[in-house]
């Protein structure tokens, strides 16, 4: 008997999933189903929101005179981001991220951690694998070997609401010139014979 794959079968929910990062040069986990170990650390909880994998890119399309379209389209930019919220801000990794602070500069005196924020902060890339788990059906990780935190947005303190640390991160090329590899576990389909 021949197995089908349903259509509901090649839907995914992003129901769970996590985060983690880890020094420069840290090989890639490379499965979504295996928790990562050492020097993985977790992100821990991540807001409802999810994870949103960016796609921002850029053209430059060429139109011979008297032409109405364009003959050829290329593409100038072409940027790779992963956006979340993270919740457990007092967690040291966390802190460290959002302050670009070394997580030893975070140990705590006497029960008191301190820090300064400086005005003139350095280049902070480190590598980031996430997850995003939909049941059996669908396990999906995604590693950066060079990510870098390029946007945090305001942080609100409230009665009624979680403070969390909203982040965009930037994947840039590492020395193949690859931003994210990506290890999937999804349903078999058939497969596309087309050029």
């Amino acid at each position: 008997m021949v197995s089908i794959t349903r259509a509901a079968d090649l839907l995914e929910v992003g129901a769970n999933g996590g985060g983690w990062v880890a020094p420069l040069g840290t090989t890639s986990p490379a499965d979504p189903a295996i928790q990562p170990v050492s020097p993985w650390l977790p992100l821990g909880a991540i807001s409802d929101d999810g994870l949103v994998q960016g796609f921002e890119e850029d053209t430059q399309s060429f139109t011979p005179w008297g032409y109405t379209a364009p003959i050829r389209t290329t593409i100038t930019s072409s940027l790779r981001t992963f956006g979340l919220t993270v919740w457990e801000t007092g967690r040291t990794t966390v802190q460290s991220l959002q302050y670009r602070i070394a997580s030893a500069d975070l140990t705590p005196a006497s029960g008191l951690t301190s820090f300064a924020e400086t005005a003139s902060p350095t280049p902070d890339r480190r590598a980031f694998w996430f997850v995003v788990l939909d049941g059996d059906n669908f396990q999906r990780g995604f590693y950066v070997p060079e990510g870098e935190i390029t946007e945090r947005s305001d942080v609100t303190h409230k009665q009624d609401e979680i403070a969390g640390f909203e982040w965009t991160i930037t994947a840039y090329p590492d020395a193949s010139g690859n931003t994210v590899y990506h290890f999937d576990r999804v349903p078999e389909t058939e497969a596309y014979t087309g050029s």
